[in-house]
């Protein structure tokens, strides 16, 4: 087989199989060797139940105290019984799998892995999976691989497919030449994708990964390098020298620039009246003031005759840059125009019409920018928000709709320089180091489960003074039907502990975009008090009025994500807070919280997330989205970053090209990452 075939040929996947895996976006033989497990389980030695603590994935050994009893919760059904051995007993629940109502019998001794949770002040075992005595031995100490599966799909179904892939797909060539390999100490590929799904032991999966790890940061960097070559410096058909209206806005703003801001805002200036194309970065903490900066830009760009864009994220930031902007802009007399995917047809093609004929100054939207039938009259500057959600072909494609527009990128991810200038390597960087000086920092605290009866107090006295507030709980892993009863259930028995005028609103990935959305309008309009929700708000939510946040198991977090997250909250003029709720109070697990407890500077929080993860977190894929990696992080993996960096410097457009064609998908993978530079 070869890598581009269609999973199909491989032995055991037909139609239905098939359908399944191109939910996962899995397509070609080397999708699905791509697709890595997100973990690795370890079958431990079986422990008493009375030595188990919340937090930890055991295994344990009990007969059964009881008939296993069932009860609904939504669409949800739930199994729960009492396990029971010499030591202790302890609480256990499994989810839409009814069927073991029947299997399993009152004193019957059972092996059970899974993990411990805290549920209304009570240990329990969730979703354990049943394990023969064979199984427990063959499997003790083993690295199994665990894979993100689709209703239908199992995990068993899964490997078994990579396993035939591997055995049958020709793997045979290696497009990391000899002399690279032998320098940085890496495996073949062949091998590294073996062992990256089934590793021998975890130094076998260490190698494995920093194979691949260095493969992903080579293509990009190499991509990344090939373009700053190609685009060096161009010539600007847009000289910008008139930025009295900005300069004036500046005057009026409640709030004075920081000097920050202020350093910033005159290299734009100076950018944009260079005469060559600006490609800069602004990258600055959550709550720093980039996005006033950009409104001076984008004045300034309307004030000498053209067009202006700015892109977004999500739907729901598009329309908070919407509003923000309008309130700003619109006295001045500047036309804004909103362009996003769920518009409707004849909304889209006024918005197209307003663009093309210059009736618009300023557009302000989604992803829905760059599709083939959004043109502008005179685009001459491009802001793109929180680049990493992008990646550099996204904004290629914008540049695209003009000729040669200025390009402006706002990043809140707290990159350390260092890496910075290889990321963004293409794009001169402005710092905004600075917050403004009418935010306070928020307060944090570390703490443990026993103190969540006072925070639910705290949450309640701040909503009954009018503001609102966050609770963050982690993505559930074991399987999709978790994350939304983790969110659902945890927001029905807060409605049983505060007050039914406490409004509340849940969030999770599983919801509709326009579902999502409606919640977010919700509780920006103030109409909840309180959303519980995973992740999903990391980007794309500013409601100043929310003051508390407070994130559930917050071990289970990076410290960089714990940071954005908490970037949430603090941003009115109220004094706000952050409660960081660790399920696993042990001295390594406090000691890493301890940072992000005691500082607000996302950058010095990413330095310290360099220094404190070691070879323990390299089981998984990386903890959060930056830029387009699979397997990389930019965080734990900065040396190997450095290292790609360097390799790929030395390859010529002819090198590239010659790569690409001796090897198969190459050029796919590199226009991937750098647009269409290589056709």
């Amino acid at each position: 087989m070869k890598l581009s075939d269609s999973i199909r040929e491989i032995k055991g996947v037909g139609e239905k199989s098939e359908k399944l895996f191109a939910k996962l976006g899995i397509h070609t033989v080397e999708e699905l060797l791509r697709f890595y497990p997100r973990e690795f389980e370890i079958v431990e030695d079986i422990r008493p139940i009375a030595c188990v603590r919340e937090g930890q994935t055991v295994v344990i050994m009990g007969s059964l105290a009881g008939s296993p009893r069932a009860k609904r919760a939504g669409n949800l059904k739930i199994l729960s019984g009492t396990v029971k051995d010499s030591s202790g007993q302890l609480a256990v629940t499994w989810f839409n799998m009814m069927f073991l109502q029947k299997t399993l019998h009152m004193g019957t001794k059972y092996i059970l892995r899974g993990r411990v949770v805290r549920k209304n002040g009570v240990l329990n075992l969730q979703q354990p999976k049943i394990l023969t005595e064979q199984e427990y031995h063959r499997q003790l100490h083993q690295l199994q691989p665990v894979y993100s599966l689709t209703a239908g799909l199992t995990n068993r179904s899964v490997a078994k497919a990579v396993s035939s892939a591997l055995q049958e797909t020709d793997l045979n060539g290696d497009f990391l030449p000899l002399e690279i390999r032998k320098q940085y100490d890496l495996m073949l590929q062949k091998k590294a994708l073996c062992a990256v799904h089934f590793p021998k032991s975890r130094e076998e999966y260490r190698q494995a990964r920093k194979r691949l790890v260095f493969e992903e940061f080579f293509l990009f960097t190499l991509a990344l390098n090939q373009m700053k070559r190609s685009k060096h410096r161009k010539q600007s058909g847009y000289v910008m020298k008139h930025f009295e209206r900005a300069d004036s806005l500046v005057g009026q703003l409640p709030y004075p620039l920081t000097r920050a801001q202020q350093r910033t805002w005159e290299e734009l200036k100076e950018d944009m009246g260079s005469g060559l194309v600006m490609n800069r970065l602004i990258q600055g903490d959550v709550g720093c003031g980039k996005t006033i900066i950009a409104i001076l830009a984008l004045l300034g760009c309307v004030e000498n005759g053209h067009q202006g864009a700015m892109m977004a994220p999500t739907e729901v930031l598009a329309r908070q840059h919407m509003d923000s902007f309008s309130q700003i802009l619109e006295p001045l007399g500047i036309r804004l125009q909103l362009l996003t995917g769920s518009m409707t047809q004849a909304q889209k093609r006024e918005a197209y019409q307003k663009m093309k004929e210059g009736e618009a100054d300023l557009v302000i939207g989604t992803h829905a920018l760059i599709q083939e039938k959004a043109e502008f009259r005179d685009l001459a500057l491009v802001v793109t928000d929180e680049q990493h959600r992008f990646g550099v072909k996204q904004r290629q494609a914008l540049s695209g709709k003009g000729e040669e527009p200025h390009m402006l990128v706002m990043s809140a991810t707290p990159i350390p320089r260092t890496l910075a200038i290889i990321l963004y390597g293409d794009l001169d960087v402005s710092l905004i180091d600075m917050l403004p000086s009418n935010r306070l920092p928020v307060k944090n605290c570390v703490v443990g489960t026993e103190y969540r009866p006072q925070a639910y107090r705290f949450m309640q006295k701040q909503i009954e003074q009018g503001r609102q507030a966050y609770i963050i709980c982690p993505m559930v892993e074991e399987g999709e039907n978790l994350e939304v009863e983790n969110v659902t259930d945890y927001a029905q028995s807060l409605r049983g502990i505060l007050p039914p005028s406490v409004r509340i609103g849940i969030l999770h990935g599983k919801m509709k975009a326009a579902e999502k959305d409606r919640i977010m309008e919700e509780y920006m309009k103030g109409e909840l008090d309180l959303l519980v929700s995973t992740t999903v708000i990391e980007v794309g939510i500013n409601v100043p009025n929310a003051t508390v946040m407070m994130i559930e198991n917050a071990e289970r977090f990076g410290l960089a994500q714990l940071h954005q997250l908490r970037g949430r909250v603090g941003r009115g003029g109220e004094q706000s807070y952050c409660i960081f709720m660790a399920g696993n109070t042990s001295r390594e697990v406090m000691e890493r919280l301890s940072v992000i407890g005691g500082s607000n500077d996302g950058f010095f929080i990413a330095q310290q997330d360099l220094k404190m993860r070691g070879p323990g977190d390299l089981f998984g894929i990386r903890q959060s989205g930056e830029l387009d990696f699979v397997l990389a992080d930019i965080y734990q993996d900065a040396d190997l970053l450095q290292a790609a960096n360097e390799a790929s410097q030395s390859f010529q457009r002819e090198d590239v090209l010659e790569l690409c064609n001796k090897y198969e998908g190459l050029h796919r993978k590199l226009s991937g990452y750098s647009g269409e530079i290589f056709l």
